[in-house]
């Protein structure tokens, strides 16, 4: 696997996913203008890792300032965290990053300009490094759901792209593999922009992991003939009873699976549970341009003047998800008493 996204020597060097799987190409962002474009272009894109890119966005914006004009680092700080949090709204991820590097500003406020930014920069590569760490424990505590042979079914892309380490739930899967557990992974394309079929399938070729795409809206179809052992997708923002907000499409395919009784399972760092949101109903949904939808490849699909709603992502209900698998332990219902114990997630 390539870099997906890395400091490097006072930039951030990260891999353009807009790009994949045709070619793999690393850009270079030299301040936080830069990193919220690539986050709000989807260059760089998952819940965990425009919340790692954010955070060195933060970083840059210090490093720069410091160097220019020692007096007003504060105020550029406050516009950096405000370019960077308009770039997308739904990952919590991004803001809980970002408070994060606030809260060390404001604590580190009295150290020296470069002294001040050298310590954000610590703080944003321990960001990225405790995410690979809990996408272990993750991955580790997914498992006791996976029996020997099992074949399972994901959407979207929540692997080594769209986190700082092996992914939520793909490094469920590919642990799972690694562990001679795993048998097969049926992926869907997930529309309008493929991350399953572009990302996912790349991600899993990569590693030598037996998988299948299929469409979307076969996703129902596939789980009634095939033997589908569990069904695994990731989180960008969890409420505090359990509702969860992911790529769109994953509410059907969490609605054909409970009819069908196979488990949904939610992986996730504890940093996408949002308990200030009480409900999905509270949970801000990202709409994307009309074009997402009417236009492919660059070719127009629908008839010139179609509207067409872009919804990126959708709420799956509490009670269509079997459990939610963290950072902190395996969570299960009633989701408003084992989300509100894990508390805070883990500085």
């Amino acid at each position: 696997m390539v870099k997906v996204l890395e400091w490097d020597n006072g930039v951030v060097r990260y891999l353009d996913q807009t790009l994949l799987p045709s070619a793999e190409v690393l850009c270079v962002a030299s301040d936080e203008a830069a990193v919220a474009e690539a986050i709000k272009r989807l260059a760089i894109r998952g819940a965990p890792l425009i919340g790692i890119a954010a955070a060195y966005g933060i970083a840059l914006a210090a490093l720069d300032q410091s160097r220019i004009d020692p007096r007003s680092i504060r105020a550029r700080l406050s516009s950096a965290h405000s370019r960077l949090a308009s770039s997308r709204p739904t990952a919590v991820n991004l803001f809980w990053a970002l408070e994060r590097m606030r809260a060390v500003a404001e604590a580190e406020a009295h150290r020296p300009p470069v002294d001040l930014a050298h310590r954000l920069l610590g703080e944003a590569q321990a960001i990225h490094t405790e995410d690979a760490e809990r996408c272990e424990r993750i991955a580790a505590a997914g498992q006791s759901f996976l029996k020997p042979g099992a074949v399972v079914l994901t959407h979207c892309n929540t692997g080594a792209l769209a986190t700082g380490g092996r992914g939520t739930a793909l490094g469920i899967i590919t642990l799972g593999w690694e562990l001679g557990i795993v048998r097969h992974v049926f992926v869907d394309e997930t529309r309008p922009l493929l991350q399953g079929a572009r990302l996912t399938a790349w991600e899993l070729r990569q590693r030598g992991i037996p998988h299948t795409l299929i469409h979307d809206s076969a996703a129902a179809a596939v789980m009634r003939g095939e033997k589908i052992d569990a069904v695994i997708v990731g989180a960008d923002r969890i409420a505090a009873n359990g509702d969860t907000a992911n790529k769109i499409g994953t509410f059907q395919l969490a609605l054909a699976a409970t009819y069908l009784r196979v488990p949904v399972l939610v992986a996730a760092p504890s940093s996408t549970v949002d308990l200030a949101c009480p409900s999905g109903d509270s949970i801000p949904i990202e709409f994307r341009s009309e074009d997402e939808v009417t236009m492919f490849g660059g070719n127009r699909t629908a008839p010139e003047g179609t509207s067409a709603l872009a919804p990126a992502f959708d709420v799956t209900p509490a009670d269509l998800i079997s459990a939610i698998i963290t950072d902190c332990g395996i969570v299960r219902p009633p989701y408003a008493v084992s989300l509100a114990a894990i508390g805070e997630p883990e500085r």
